[in-house]
């Protein structure tokens, strides 16, 4: 694709007389959503500028992937052919292009503990990732960030660093942004991936106070060396303990109404980064801020009820400075208006459980972008053209305050976390399989953009499976007996009974063991994936057939076509 500039007369981009550089989008933010914006955009022909009120590299939190991100991220590559991002989709590929500081994830894995007691082992789950569907990693952001700062950098893209954003000024023609040294950048466009303190939030008043997200939690995070592995402090038998070791993926220690994260950079082979990602988010409401600790203080004093996680820490050191968060939630009315989007970060959050973030990043990115570079061509920043951006953002914002909620509220019950955890767990499969299923297409059929627009064409935008009827009807049980339990209404075992009844039930629960309560550790291998796939295909549901059926096709066009150039 190839943009039309309205900065004709001044090709290169240069400071003009008047202290104004004209380009197409101004971005304000370079963080991993902003660099790769740019980027895709500068790939495309747009002319853009950059800016950041920091500097690379720097410390960034969202350090942890999962499959549909990964699935994403190689379509982004693909679509925009900006083959750099491929870098970040494996832990492989992020060492050999990037450098040796990235972590392994092999698994997601939860481990329920209670004050005062060492963990029973039966209340615990692990699930590993299918080599055959994906692979996940650890991120480490100062270097995967600057890596595509860089990276946009190359591609043409103006780049301020230690540049604050002094005014934000929105006009029918476009949008002017002032920095803190009189200098202008006049854009038709303007896409903010500032995160929490937006400057066009602000501006335009866009928070919602309070946030609309039932879901509460505040955070206490750091980067700390010397953390034991949990395999080493457990105390399980052997025969108790899941088949991956936990040290090889994201750990998971959850407690009422809170939880603490490991994610370390060490557990793969040729990493020399000896860092480890430590936090906790925990309910304000029933964990209110001490302010007589500081927040390393408070972090050990919580630490000391949880004696096997404690044990994680003997011996450990913080390697930079403690945060400290108020409340992580925060929503916004609108996030795409005339000219202009907050993205991702920008817009809204909700708590880093279960890693969506970067995920609903670069869904959303993918979004934005096309409509972004045809509008730059077309002239045309008509709001019809943007409106599914702003239906897909606040959508995946609001699955994800239900599915966090939800688990939040179970944690002090095992059993139904149990099965918060299978209606988390079998969404991951077919959330990832049809992206990459449309991707697959996309390749096959010259670069057909129909395959990939199908992806927006979906009833329940922003749900993890947006297709499907039947995992919507999961979901809504799932919040009804949660919050029932919640106030009071349902024991924890009544709650369960019913989530565990309605997953065994749905015809669209994958044979991985999700509806299988003494089934705690899932490990689909390549023999369950390819049963999964003519499980899939020979359905009755019209969703899972048409995926199981594409996948199918696609795998085996992509053979033929490898078998073709040999």
């Amino acid at each position: 694709m190839t943009a039309k500039s309205v900065n004709a007369a001044n090709p290169d981009n240069t400071v003009n007389p008047d202290n104004t550089v004209n380009c197409d989008v101004v971005i304000l933010g370079s963080g991993l959503a902003g660099s790769t914006l740019a980027a895709v955009l500068a790939r495309a022909g747009l002319s853009v500028v950059l800016v950041d009120a920091a500097s690379h590299p720097r410390f960034a939190v969202g350090e942890s992937t999962i499959p549909p991100l990964m699935a994403w991220l190689k379509l982004l590559a693909v679509r925009y052919q900006v083959p750099e991002i491929n870098a970040l989709t494996s832990v492989d590929k992020s060492t050999e292009q990037i450098g040796t500081s990235f972590g392994v994830k092999r698994h997601f894995g939860f481990m329920l503990h209670r004050p005062g007691q060492e963990p029973d082992p039966r209340e615990s789950n692990q699930y590993v990732i299918p080599d055959m569907l994906t692979s996940a990693s650890h991120l480490f952001r100062q270097d995967c960030d600057y890596y595509m700062f860089q990276v946009a950098a190359q591609y043409g893209v103006q780049t301020r660093q230690n540049w604050r954003a002094r005014d934000v000024d929105l006009d029918d023609d476009g949008v002017t942004v002032v920095g803190h040294s009189g200098e202008v950048l006049r854009g038709r466009y303007l896409v903010d991936a500032s995160g929490f303190r937006s400057p066009l939030a602000e501006k335009l008043d866009l928070r919602e106070q309070p946030a609309r997200f039932k879901h509460h939690s505040r955070s206490m995070f750091t980067h700390m060396v010397g953390v034991r592995p949990f395999d080493d402090v457990s105390w399980h038998p052997a025969d108790q303990r899941p088949k991956a070791r936990w040290h090889e993926g994201t750990m998971h220690h959850l407690f009422e109404r809170g939880w603490f994260w490991i994610i370390p950079f060490d557990n793969y082979g040729p990493s020399r980064n000896r860092l480890c990602s430590v936090g906790v988010t925990l309910d304000e409401r029933l964990y209110p801020k001490n302010p007589d600790l500081t927040p390393e203080q408070e972090f050990y004093s919580l630490l000391e009820q949880y004696p096997a996680v404690a044990r994680q820490f003997e011996g450990a050191a913080k390697a930079r400075e403690w945060v400290s968060t108020d409340r992580l939630q925060y929503s916004s009315r609108q996030t795409v208006g005339p000219r202009w989007c907050l993205m991702s970060h920008a817009a809204g959050f909700i708590d880093p459980l279960y890693s969506r973030g970067l995920c609903n990043t670069f869904e959303l990115l993918n979004s934005l972008a096309w409509r972004l570079i045809a509008a730059c061509r077309d002239d045309d920043f008509s709001a019809e053209r943007f409106e599914f951006v702003e239906k897909l953002e606040q959508g995946l914002l609001d699955y994800n305050d239900d599915l966090v909620n939800c688990s939040f509220i179970s944690f002090s019950h095992f059993r139904l976390w149990d099965a918060v955890f299978r209606v988390w767990g079998l969404i991951t499969t077919p959330n990832t399989m049809r992206i990459t299923t449309a991707l697959g297409h996309y390749n096959l059929h010259d670069r057909d953009e129909s395959y990939l627009l199908k992806l927006e064409d979906s009833p329940y935008t922003g749900m993890f499976w947006p297709d499907s009827p039947h995992l919507q009807k999961i979901l809504d049980v799932m919040v009804e007996v949660c919050e029932k339990y919640e106030i009071g209404e349902l024991s924890g075992d009544e709650a369960a009974d019913r989530l565990f009844s309605t997953v065994a039930a749905s015809p669209v629960t994958t044979p991985f063991g999700w509806d299988d309560p003494a089934k705690r550790f899932i490990y689909p291998g390549p023999r369950d994936m390819i049963k999964y796939l003519r499980w899939a295909a020979t359905s009755d549901v019209p969703e899972l057939r048409t995926l199981g059926r594409e996948t199918v096709r696609g795998m085996v066009s992509s053979a033929l076509k490898r078998k073709k150039f040999l």
